[in-house]
């Protein structure tokens, strides 16, 4: 059963999600409704880990007051200095 929903959204957002919903070829309906129904889930979502990342997992050993928020900043500011 459908049932119609009234929703009020900032205009750009609206016209950002028309856009994206027409160039992806699905109605802005049928968007919502399946973004609502991915966050309301409550299936767990099994992904398979690759053999690969696998064995990449544990390489890296960073102490516990690592920043990598303050080092991806500081490794942009150089890239674009």
């Amino acid at each position: 059963m459908e049932t119609k929903l009234t929703l009020r959204l900032n205009n750009n957002v609206i016209l950002r999600a028309k856009d994206y919903a027409q160039s992806h070829k699905i109605s802005l309906s049928k968007m919502i409704e399946s973004y609502l129904d991915s966050v309301t889930n409550d299936k767990p979502i099994d992904i398979e880990i690759t053999p690969l990342v696998e064995s990449l997992s544990g390489v890296i050993k960073l102490s516990g007051d690592f920043d990598y928020k303050k080092e991806y900043s500081d490794y942009l500011v150089e890239k674009y200095k």
